[in-house]
């Protein structure tokens, strides 16, 4: 019997939950192809900057973890250029590889608006890991610079946030949290950062639940952040910022979550996009135009009764799940079921020991919320890493 060659670009959440799905049947032949040698676990970018986790606990290796199954999952470490519909082939910048199905799971990254002056120059983005370490270093040199200046002339660290979303509001909260505790642990004299968060809404989190955007506002302001509502950044440079209101502000580096874009693989591919540039997906998650083609993660947009469904982690599992299921029930000549994905629930971590959540309708805060965020997280990084220690044994092994 012939094997079932599949095909899964992008090592991302719905990526690797994909391959773990489909290897389970002896039949897949699945290749995972990713430019990056691991997978990050964007859900912790926080904690690694602000120190609560290292390099090694916010990735897994994709090497050992495809080789922890039971040989019909093989892992290449090239970047897709492009891809073939017509002939069912994916392009690299190594070679070409033939597919029967494939996955498009490339994730997004993020968007650098070209009408911001000196935005992608001066600006950090934690979407990926390289820029997420740099930005990481930069805030402890920082930090280090300040505290030889004590009992001179300590000058505060000033960091501009601008984004009010998820990613903004919750690396706000941890750099100044982190910070709180760096500073008097530690008994330094100069302990001051002025954290600015800007916003082009009304209020942070638009769009979320009313009860956990009151409960993160109060939060914030107790971390002692700065929030600028119905601002937007129009110009930066090398240490300043100009909002649209004309307001100049000094700031010694600025991280920049305002938005996200499909990854540049989606640009090239021929396949109906959106206006926002991402793939257009059927209620099957197919692609238009090719039924052996699926789009989950953030390349793709979905909807659940009429409204978007917000691109978290959670959700891109969920639709690996469901994508895994209709390439079975296609390999099978089984009907193919219609996603009803919606948010099981949200965790907004605001600083050290502090989160607030939404689970399944019920409000949590505090050290609770904080705890249980971490062991979906902890619980998460734990399959992973079981699934990579099983691959590291084989590869010594052999």
């Amino acid at each position: 019997m012939s094997k079932n060659k599949i095909i899964v670009i992008g090592g991302g959440y719905g990526g690797l939950r994909t391959v773990e799905k489909l290897a389970k049947n002896p039949q897949n032949e699945i290749v995972l192809l990713d430019k990056n040698s691991y997978h990050f676990t964007q859900t912790e970018v926080y904690d690694l900057i602000a120190n609560e986790e290292d390099f090694a606990q916010v990735t897994v290796d994709l090497f050992t973890f495809c080789s922890g199954f039971e040989g019909n999952v093989t892992f290449l470490k090239q970047e897709v250029n492009n891809v073939d519909f017509k002939n069912k082939k994916v392009i690299t910048t190594v070679q070409r590889y033939n597919y029967d199905y494939l996955v498009i799971a490339v994730g997004a990254r993020t968007k650098f608006v070209e009408d911001v002056v000196g935005l992608r120059t001066h600006a950090h983005g934690i979407k990926s890991l390289h820029r997420a370490m740099y930005f990481k270093q930069k805030f402890e040199i920082s930090l280090f610079k300040r505290v030889e200046e004590s009992g001179t002339s300590c000058k505060p660290i000033n960091i501009i946030v601008a984004g009010g979303g998820l990613s903004g509001v919750e690396i706000a909260a941890q750099m100044a949290s982190f910070s709180k505790e760096f500073y008097h642990k530690n008994n330094f004299i100069c302990r001051k950062l002025n954290i600015v968060l800007i916003n082009a809404n009304k209020h942070v989190l638009y769009g979320l639940d009313e009860v956990l955007v009151e409960k993160t506002d109060i939060r914030l302001k107790e971390l002692e952040i700065v929030i600028k509502n119905d601002r937007k950044v129009v110009e930066i440079t090398q240490n300043s910022v100009r909002l649209n209101c004309g307001e100049v502000m000094q700031m010694d580096f600025m991280i920049f979550t305002g938005g996200i874009e499909p990854n540049a693989l989606v640009h090239n591919l021929t396949l109906e996009k959106n206006r926002g540039g991402y793939i257009v997906s059927n209620s099957y998650l197919q692609a238009q135009d090719y039924a052996n083609v699926f789009a989950i993660g953030d390349c793709t947009t979905i909807y659940n009764e009429g409204k978007v469904v917000a691109p978290t982690a959670d959700t891109a599992e969920q639709m690996a799940d469901i994508c895994a299921k209709n390439i079975t029930n296609l390999i099978e000549s089984k009907p193919m079921i219609e996603h009803k994905i919606k948010s099981r629930g949200i965790l907004i971590a605001l600083g050290r020991r502090y989160a607030v959540a939404k689970i399944f309708g019920i409000y949590i805060s505090g050290y609770f919320a904080y705890i249980m965020k971490k062991c979906v997280e902890k619980i998460y990084a734990k399959r992973l890493e079981i699934r990579s220690r099983r691959g590291c044994k084989k590869i010594f092994s052999n």
